[in-house]
């Protein structure tokens, strides 16, 4: 039969138009497909796991903050390449840095908004916040400097986590105003560590405070993630960075900013809840994603969960069948976490601790070294119907609400004890064996609750303080090393927390200690369905110093007796959390190994 000329040519036309959809690409309006870069060169995300051209991608990775401050082109590059050659695919790293204050009369100190509002003189900035403006530098001591990073890291076929801010901008104290080389000294509390150059901490990059102590009056924290002048110009800064790199193969995924909670050093109003950081993160991470469809977005939390919040982003329905694992693939139970499988778990844990001790009793009079002082505040022991401040929304973060924004694309994590309570202890154990069976059960817990939503999973820093680095020891939240008096009175304690050179209780744990807690900590990251885990921080030695720089030239001066600045031998900075042993016997040698049981690197 034969068909009139004009139905054959509707045909054709409908024939026509229907080749040209399927070669349309995806409106934009969908939520992002992630797993449609699965056979690109980008990390994608796809079934709880990442991929990379098209295979599966667990990685062990390390934190560098300081890597786009060095001085030099062969400085960054020889940190990588160290890195690489460890086995290490992934670097963690700050992609903000705001310019540092100059030192002023104490009157000018309290009355004037000291923040990153001065261009330093040598050294890296990123951003000048000032007077209600900001200013993005894309010259060669500014942008140009990531630019480096972003090419050595693509030229040695790594990746980078880009974190775009930070939850801690502590200002230093006021006491000691009379220095005079600016950018050489701190001007931090009498009897303080005093001789950090800039940019040597984590927290001395610029951050969220320094935002609001700009822009607002209340001088709350939260105001950040609310105040829409605020979120206004942080959207300038973040487009500005994340289109340079749209197309660049190394950045594995964007960190809308490292730590976020409700507090910092500037205080939290009363009304700050779970919401409102959840809220931001959608925000941002859909701001983020548009600017640069081809890379993923996390968001930076520690991990804080809450479980009774009420949720913007619910788990409804609930999580879809698995699919059978492939071969060698450790099968995944997807259980959603509740309080009271919390609380048996945690229960039936203690039972067990306390069966061994009992049978263990007398059996030997040592045991595992106990570990000394604590930074992180204790209180009385948690009741038995509470999940503790970790899990409960105390910190103003429902991470796993935050993972199931459409526009996010994979979950993180953190995991510091020396900082952070993250359940009860257990009176069966010592301190250390506390210590290392939370972080299990923290590792573990996260796992649950990002297999719930179906999205990869990243523990993004993990590190405990030794004693012998507990005198740089600077917690993120200040801007002074509460130990550091002891590197002036004593040795470094022999790791058993016994009494050294008038020392009665060593903070930190023995090398022997770390290098356990880091070699089960990966391997239970690896065992649980954790895609990747990186160490916090890289060590780096033989770099350039240069005054006023991360890397800066010694001061020579201990007149307060205080601890002497380390960085005197162009050493990486170390808060801490520095690698104190190298080579096949210390922490390299354990992140070489759980790299090289992957098998992917």
């Amino acid at each position: 039969m034969r068909l009139p000329v004009a139905s054959l040519l509707l045909v054709l036309l409908s024939a026509c138009l229907a080749t040209a959809a399927k070669k349309t690409s995806p409106s934009r309006t969908r939520p992002r497909a992630i797993t449609k870069r699965q056979n690109s060169l980008f990390i994608s995300a796809s079934g709880g796991d990442f991929h990379h051209n098209g295979s599966r991608f667990d990685f062990v990775g390390t934190n560098a903050y300081w890597l786009a401050s060095l001085n030099n082109d062969k400085d960054i590059n020889d940190t990588i390449q160290s890195i690489k050659a460890a086995g290490i695919k992934v670097i963690r790293t700050w992609a903000f840095n705001g310019s540092s204050p100059v030192p002023y009369s104490p009157l000018e100190i309290l009355t004037r908004r000291q923040d990153v509002d001065e261009i330093p003189v040598n050294g890296t900035w990123l951003q000048l916040i000032k007077n209600g403006t900001f200013t993005v530098n894309e010259g060669p001591n500014g942008l140009q400097r990531l630019d480096k990073v972003v090419e050595l890291a693509e030229q040695a076929g790594m990746f980078l986590i880009l974190s775009l801010t930070n939850n801690w901008n502590p200002l230093p104290g006021i006491d000691n105003t009379t220095a005079t080389q600016a950018l050489e000294r701190r001007d931090v509390t009498v009897g303080s560590n005093n001789t950090l150059p800039r940019n040597f901490l984590s927290n001395d990059y610029g951050g969220m405070d320094v935002y609001v102590r700009q822009l607002t009056e209340s001088k709350t924290h939260d105001e950040f993630f609310q105040n829409q002048a605020i979120i206004n110009a942080f959207k300038n800064y973040t487009t500005q960075v994340v289109s340079r790199y749209i197309n660049s193969p190394a950045i594995f995924g964007w960190e809308l900013a490292n730590d976020a909670r409700c507090n910092s050093t500037l205080p939290s109003a009363p009304t700050c809840v779970t919401t409102i950081v959840t809220s931001w993160h959608a925000d941002l991470s859909s701001h983020v994603a548009s600017v640069d469809p081809n890379h993923l977005v996390a968001s930076g939390t520690h991990g804080f969960a809450c479980m009774s919040c009420p949720k913007l982003f619910p788990l409804n329905p609930p999580p879809k069948p698995q699919p059978s694992p492939a071969p060698g693939k450790k099968v995944r139970r997807v259980v959603p976490l509740t309080k009271e499988r919390l609380l048996r778990e945690r229960t039936d844990l203690m039972k067990r601790n306390r069966a061994a001790r009992i049978r263990s009793e007398g059996s030997s009079a040592g045991g595992i070294k106990i570990r000394g002082r604590w930074l992180a505040s204790h209180t009385a022991r948690q009741s038995d119907s509470s999940p503790g401040s970790a899990l409960d929304g105390a910190h103003g973060v429902d991470s796993q609400d935050i993972l199931n924004i459409p526009t996010i694309g994979f979950g993180t994590f953190q995991l510091f004890p020396d900082q952070n309570v993250y359940g009860p202890d257990d009176p069966s154990l010592p301190p250390f064996n506390n210590t290392l069976q939370q972080g299990i059960q923290w590792i573990q817990t996260q796992s649950q609750l990002a297999q719930a939503v179906g999205k990869p999973l990243a523990l993004t820093a993990f590190g405990l303080v030794t004693q012998q680095n507990a005198p740089a020891f600077v917690p993120f939240n200040t801007t002074t090393a509460p130990f550091a008096s002891e590197a002036a009175s004593s040795t470094p304690p022999p790791g058993n927390g016994t009494a050294v050179g008038g020392i009665s209780s060593a903070f930190g744990v023995s090398p022997a200690e770390q290098d356990s807690a880091y070699s089960q900590w990966l391997s239970t990251s690896l065992q649980n369905a954790v895609g990747g885990a990186m160490q916090y921080q890289w060590t780096q030695e033989g770099l350039t110093p240069a005054p006023g720089t991360t890397i800066s030239t010694p001061t020579n001066d201990n007149t307060l007796g205080t601890a002497p600045n380390t960085n005197t031998l162009g050493e990486s900075p170390n808060d801490g959390y520095g690698i104190s042993s190298t080579g096949a016997d210390g922490i390299q040698g354990i992140l070489s190994n759980a790299a090289a049981s992957i098998g992917r690197v």
